[in-house]
């Protein structure tokens, strides 16, 4: 589902709302998750997932066209490891 998709799915249910305000929702909702990310912040939303960021170290790899040795600097990733609840309504025998 893509970010209009959403925003078109969430529009239906709601017919009452506009589509500027549901527009604006769901962008102050993943622009939160980003910033508190940014900051280094952990992001749980209960029964569905956590977010946050993971480091990883700067490393040597190798170019694999070539085999020659690359530096590869440390960079932060962000993590998503979903709750409970989901894995269980993801994985039920329907």
């Amino acid at each position: 589902m893509t970010r209009s998709e959403l925003i078109q799915n969430l529009s239906e249910r709601n017919p009452h709302l506009y589509l500027r305000d549901i527009e604006k929702v769901v962008d102050a909702f993943f622009g939160g998750i980003s910033e508190a990310l940014v900051k280094g912040d952990r992001v749980e939303l209960r029964g569905f997932g956590t977010f946050s960021v993971k480091e990883r170290e700067a490393r040597v790899g190798r170019n694999p066209r070539t085999g020659q040795s690359v530096k590869v600097s440390a960079k932060r990733l962000p993590f998503f490891k979903s709750g409970k609840e989901l894995r269980d309504r993801l994985n039920t025998d329907e």
